[in-house]
Formats: C-alpha cells, sequence, structure tokens
C-alpha cells in the first residue's frame, strides 16, 4: 500500500497502452482507415457483409461491437480472475492480444475491410480487456487519500507516453522520403506496428513489479466460469442497497457515452466533415495530449478543494459547450480552438470518474475485481450507446453533426443525475 514503486508500475502499464488508445482509435488509424477504404471502393460507401455502408458507420458500429463484446465476457474474466488467482496472467494475455492486433494492422490496405474491421475489433477487446485487471489494483496499491493523485498520475502518464509514440510516429508519416519510404500506405502501417511493440516493451515492468492478487482463492469445481456473472450479481445486489452508488453509475452512464464516443470519433469527424489534413489532425491530437496533463491535475486539485462531485459537473457543463461548437465549426482553427477544450477536461473526467468510484466501495470489501468489472461494465456499455447512436444518427441523416447534437443531451442528463447524486456525495466526502 501506497509503495512508490507499485505506485510507479501501475502507472507504467498506462505509458503502454496509451499508445494505442492515441495511434489507433485517435489518430492515425482513422485517418487511414477513412483514406484507404475511400480508395479502393471509390468513396464512402463501402461493402460489409453483403450491405452497403458508410465507412465512418461501420467504424462506429465496429467499436460498439468490440465494447458490447467485453460487457459480456467481463463477468467471466473477473471469476477466474477471483477464483483462479490468475489477475496478472489475464491481463497479459488481453495484453498481447491487443497488442499483436495492432501489429496485424500493418497488412490492412483498405480492399480487405474484413481482415481490418477484425483485427481493429480484436485490438479494442484486448485494450478493454486488460483494463478490467488494470483497474482493480487501484483500491490495492494506495490508500483512500491517495485515489485522486495515483489515479490522475497513471492517465498523465499515459497522455505522456502515449504523446512520445505518437510523435515518433508522426515523423515517419509526415516525412517518408527522409527514411527512403515512397509507398504512401506504409508510413502509417509502420506505425500501428510500433504500437504493438511499444505496448509490450513497457508492459513488461507493470508485469515484473506489480502484485499477484491480495487473496487466494482456490478454482471452485463446479462453475468457476459463472463464478464471476454470480459476483456481478452479487455486486448490483449490494449496489441496491447503497443508493448512492446506483445514483453516480447511473449519472456516470449518460454523461461517458458523450465522453468516450467524442474521444473515439473525433478523428474521424475532423477528416470526414472538415476535410482536414492529416498533419492538422494529428498536430491537434497531439496538443490534446499535453493539455491533457495539466488539466487532469487541475480538476484533482479542484476536487480536492472542494469535491469530485463539483468538478466533475463542472467539466460537463465544458462538455456541452464542446457539442455545441462541434456543430458549427467549420475550419482548422476552429476544430484546434474546440480541441483544446477537449483536451483541457479529457483527463480531469475520466480520472474524477474511477477515483469517485473507487471511494464508493465500501471500506470492508476485499473482492475489488467484482466491483471494478461492474464499474467497467457500465463504462463500455456507455461507450456501445454512444458510438452506435453516434453512427445511427449519421446513417439517418447523413452529417455526422447531427449526432454532436445527440452526445450534448446525453451531458445534459449526465448533470441533472449527478446534482441528484450530491447530497449522497457530502455525506461519502466525494
Amino acid at each position: 500500500m501506497n509503495d512508490k514503486t507499485t505506485i510507479n508500475a501501475w502507472c507504467a502499464y498506462d505509458w503502454a497502452n496509451s499508445a494505442y488508445m492515441l495511434t489507433i482509435t485517435s489518430a492515425i488509424f482513422p485517418i487511414y482507415y477513412n483514406a484507404s477504404t475511400r480508395s479502393a471502393f471509390n468513396g464512402d460507401t463501402i461493402p460489409f457483409m453483403g450491405l452497403e455502408i458508410s465507412n465512418t458507420v461501420l467504424y462506429s458500429y465496429a467499436l460498439s461491437f468490440s465494447f458490447l463484446v467485453i460487457v459480456l465476457i467481463s463477468p467471466i474474466l473477473s471469476g477466474i480472475a477471483d477464483y483462479g488467482n490468475l489477475r496478472k496472467p489475464l491481463m497479459k494475455t488481453f495484453t498481447y492480444l491487443g497488442a499483436f492486433s495492432c501489429m496485424g494492422l500493418f497488412f490492412f490496405e483498405g480492399h480487405n475491410i474484413n481482415y481490418g474491421i477484425t483485427l481493429s475489433i480484436l485490438a479494442s477487446i484486448g485494450y478493454a480487456g486488460s483494463l478490467v485487471f488494470y483497474n482493480a489494483y487501484l483500491p490495492e496499491i494506495c490508500s483512500r487519500d491517495m485515489i485522486d493523485k495515483v489515479s490522475a498520475k497513471g492517465y498523465s502518464w499515459g497522455y505522456i507516453g502515449g504523446v512520445i509514440q505518437l510523435t515518433l510516429s508522426l515523423i515517419v508519416v509526415l516525412s517518408p522520403k527522409t527514411f527512403g519510404i515512397t509507398n504512401d500506405s506504409l508510413p502509417a502501417q509502420i506505425s500501428f506496428l510500433s504500437v504493438g511493440l511499444w505496448w509490450i516493451i513497457f508492459s513488461q515492468y507493470s508485469f515484473r513489479k506489480l502484485p499477484e492478487n491480495n487473496h487466494s482463492v482456490e478454482p471452485q469445481k463446479a462453475s468457476t466460469l459463472l463464478k464471476g456473472y454470480q459476483n456481478i450479481h452479487r455486486v448490483w445486489q449490494e449496489i441496491k442497497a447503497k443508493p448512492y452508488i446506483k445514483k453516480y453509475l447511473t449519472a456516470f452512464f449518460c454523461y461517458n457515452m458523450g465522453v468516450q464516443t467524442i474521444m473515439l470519433l473525433a478523428a474521424t469527424f475532423g477528416e470526414k466533415t472538415l476535410s482536414l489534413s492529416t498533419g492538422e489532425l494529428i498536430g491537434t491530437i497531439l496538443a490534446i495530449q499535453f493539455i491533457a496533463v495539466p488539466g487532469s491535475y487541475l480538476f484533482a486539485n479542484i476536487s480536492r478543494r472542494k469535491s469530485n462531485t463539483y468538478s466533475i459537473i463542472i467539466m460537463l457543463f465544458l462538455w456541452i459547450i464542446v457539442c455545441i461548437n462541434a456543430y458549427f465549426v467549420n475550419s482548422a482553427i476552429q476544430f484546434f480552438m474546440l480541441a483544446s477544450l477537449v483536451g483541457l477536461i479529457m483527463g480531469g473526467i475520466q480520472s474524477l470518474s474511477r477515483a469517485t468510484y473507487s471511494k464508493l466501495i465500501p471500506n470492508e470489501n476485499s473482492n475489488n475485481t467484482s466491483y471494478f468489472s461492474f464499474y467497467e461494465i457500465t463504462e463500455k456499455l456507455s461507450i456501445v450507446g454512444g458510438t452506435f447512436s453516434f453512427g445511427f444518427i449519421e446513417s439517418l441523416t447523413g452529417n455526422m453533426r447531427h449526432s454532436t447534437l445527440l452526445l450534448m443531451f446525453y451531458f445534459i442528463v449526465g448533470i441533472i443525475l449527478m446534482f441528484r447524486f450530491k447530497r449522497n456525495a457530502r455525506a461519502h466526502q466525494v
């Protein structure tokens, strides 16, 4: 508890996996995916499983599907981890699944759309699956008064690591001739390969230094796989008896639909709606990461002076401003200014959401994996709802701008629910 080496090892995994979040989901892959499929099929409409569908709508649906898979298997994962003492091995398994899937994207060229979508789904499953076990370490490695600070430190390490990896990829993407590369697709493909290597290499420190489970329970003979679902059901029964947790998770579910969808599809929006160049988009996303580091600490300080709830509500009002402006943005400079605001609040909202939930978990509870598995299920379901509804509105209207108004509605509902939670928050010092 509060051991510096252990905390740094936990933060190091954020450093390792954020290369995936930044390069694959936020920056280079969405741009490459749009461009390569547009070139391969002479437009934004592509054939997929017998259907004609917009490339960006398909990408939104693929993200939704990947997180839905995680929702379904998370209870199984937590059950195996809790009853088989396999938390760290499973974290490794999903890490390698995600990393090797990223490396496999090296061979995606647009026309092999089934291959590319399948690997992007597997990479997403690997990333999200590893976080089930990663997040469960947080309340076990630091005391209650340190949770906000350590959570913010993890996200800030992730942003820094992601920025370094993306910067290295950006050098190759924007100056391929410097490295003797004449193939237009190869620089982006190299970046996908480098993400997988980065993820594997830097996660090794975490795997060596993070502790094994604090408790060891022998696997049950009958139905170890079902133990996770039983644990989730038990956690749900406990949460129903603790309305303050239920109110918080309901608010989190609503506003996280907006947060995660913006983070996952911002580059796609900029490329398709505003026709921004690769350099403009990646430069903007790099700026977001630099701003996100002080942003996560800024709102952690606000939460320390006021409360987590107070800080989250402020950020939700700022997210509404983001959505309103996204509907009207028309130029690269406007997009950059809007992205700067996203960067300021992006780290804070994720860090404090996780930290707030950690504080609400009963102190006497030792089964943190199941509690965090429930949190992960809530988070992933919100991503499923957000990305699917974003793609669905685009498919109906033919315009991604209308989808941003839907995201604004999620933030408004989130604010209302956070105010309902506020009285309970004061009682529990969050």
